[in-house]
This record gives C-alpha cells, structure tokens and sequence, in this order.
C-alpha cells in the first residue's frame, strides 16, 4: 500500500491527467521511504490563486509556479485515549497506525506552460519536475544554499528517470 495523494484541479487553462500525476506523487512517495499512512494533497490552481498563496505565504509579488506548505505541527489526538483530551468516546487506537498529514503542494499549470516554453522542454516534463520538485519540499529538502540545491536536483532527476513517462 501506497501514501494516499489527493489530487484537485481547481483550474480550466491546461488539462491535467490528475490519475498520472496522482501515481507520480505516490511513487516519488514511496521512493522515499514515506508510509502509507501518510497523505499529501497535490492541487492544480489558476495565475491569480498561486499569485494570491505566493503573496500571503512568501511575501512576493506575482505568481510562481509551484508552492509547498508541508504540515510542521504535530497532530492533536482526537477523543480520549484514556486521558489525552476531549470528553467522548476513544477514537484512536494506541496500537494502530497513526495518519500522517504530510502537507500540500500548490502547482499552477499556466506559469509552469509558460515555463516550459522557455526551457524548450514538454509541458508534462515541467508539470512532472514541479510535483518532484514540491514533494521533496514536503520531506524537507530545500535550494537555499548551493550544495543543498545541487542535490535537491540530483535527486529530482534521479526520481525522474525512474517514475516520469513522457507521453508518446
């Protein structure tokens, strides 16, 4: 069994197979060691919602072309387990797995088709980088300093070989 990714398409500009890109995510997911309790949520949005989450969450003007917001806090138990909070009835099992909210990754499909077309590459060859590209955010990786950046993209084309399928 694999992560659960939930995937939405809340826009109308590009077409998404959000099937491929779901088992994308999910096997990104797996190569890395995450479990299958663990769910990540992939969305597709529209210029003016990625520009909107850029400007809030990063301060910067305009619109980018992928965002992840990976979830930092831990989960706060629901119900009562003996004593953990909450007046009802136990609704966790001590003994069973415990769900992962990994978090979320933000990718608009016009900035990165504009992307692509200034790398001279495929749509879905963008569209594939971006979803590596925000999940490794989620597990932590980041490209702030050169050598975390150059093996943050080490491992993007790694993962790429093995799960992205052009299209014939």
């Amino acid at each position: 069994m694999s992560a659960d990714v939930y995937v939405a398409d809340e826009q109308s500009d590009h077409p998404v197979d959000v099937d491929r890109w779901a088992e994308l995510a999910r096997s990104v997911l797996t190569a890395e060691g995450v479990t299958d309790e663990t769910e990540v949520s992939l969305l597709f949005v529209d210029v003016p919602t990625i520009a909107s989450l850029n400007k809030r969450f990063l301060g910067k003007e305009g619109p980018t072309d992928v965002l992840s917001f990976p979830i930092e806090d831990e989960l706060d138990p629901g119900g009562r387990f003996p004593d953990t909070g909450g007046t009802g009835p136990s609704s966790m099992d001590p003994g069973g797995p415990q769900l992962l909210l990994l978090g979320d990754v933000v990718v608009c499909p016009a900035v990165a088709h504009g992307n692509a077309a200034d790398h001279g590459v495929a749509f879905e060859d963008e569209l594939a980088l971006l979803i590596v590209h925000g999940i490794l955010h989620l597990l932590g990786m980041d490209h702030e300093v050169d050598e975390e950046a150059e093996r943050m993209e080490r491992r993007e084309q790694q993962l790429l070989a093995r799960f992205h399928r052009r299209l014939p």
